[in-house]
């Protein structure tokens, strides 16, 4: 169905912003300062999209709650004020931001990431006003829980067939299918492309710029009401 979507939801990490090498080198670092194994680069980017703690865990399963607690905050450290590993936004994903916002359609976040990450990189960027709700773990559950797309359907009053999630992680595409809502998956991110099509995403795309124009073509005015 065409013109169906009034809210695009999208994860942050490796969908909007190239951040996995700097992911991954904070990991690694705050692996080391916490005296684990550092993992190879290929392992430790399989988590990206998690919460923190729980990504800690996935890698580190026999880690004790004291030290999962000391790595995260050696990972927020090196991520936050640290670490020399650039990132940026992919090509494209502001024009694509200042295009549905014109459209009228509500965007939204849903991230693995802090929400004290979160939103120091959207002011950094100057780009907190795109988006009309984030959600965080902080807030939420982690991924791939659906508890953060059901609250941004409930402050929107939409029904999931009126929303459509944007991601690159299997955690992306889970989390929607759990309750039914399309999915969109890019290849420019974490996870491999097979992995991504076996959650039956609608679309899958290699970049922003690609998506674009046929996103654009299937979404309608925001008219529910107001975010609470």
């Amino acid at each position: 169905m065409n013109n169906q979507y009034q809210c695009v939801i999208f994860d942050w990490d490796g969908t909007l912003m190239n951040s996995e090498a700097r992911i991954v080198a904070s990991i690694q670092a705050a692996a080391q300062r916490a005296q684990f194994p550092v993992l190879s680069y290929d392992v430790s980017k399989q988590i990206i999209g998690l919460s923190l703690e729980k990504a800690i865990l996935a890698l580190y399963p026999d880690a004790s709650d004291e030290s999962i607690e000391l790595m995260a905050k050696n990972y927020t450290e090196c991520f936050l004020n640290e670490s020399a590993v650039p990132m940026m936004p992919f090509a494209g994903a502001e024009t694509l931001l200042q295009d549905l916002k014109s459209l009228g359609v509500k965007l939204a976040i849903a991230t693995g990431k802090s929400r004290r990450g979160l939103d120091q990189v959207l002011a950094e960027l100057a780009y907190t006003d795109y988006f009309d709700l984030t959600r965080t773990p902080v807030e939420a559950e982690s991924k791939p829980s659906p508890l953060m797309l059901e609250q941004i359907l409930e402050a929107f009053g939409l029904d999931v067939s009126q929303a459509v999630m944007v991601g690159d992680t299997e955690f992306d595409m889970e989390m929607a299918r759990i309750i039914g809502m399309d999915r969109i998956a890019l290849s420019h991110g974490v996870h491999e492309t097979a992995v991504l099509q076996s959650y039956d995403p609608v679309a899958t795309f290699d970049d922003l710029m690609t998506m674009q124009a046929w996103l654009k073509s299937r979404v309608h005015p925001y008219v529910g009401r107001e975010c609470l």
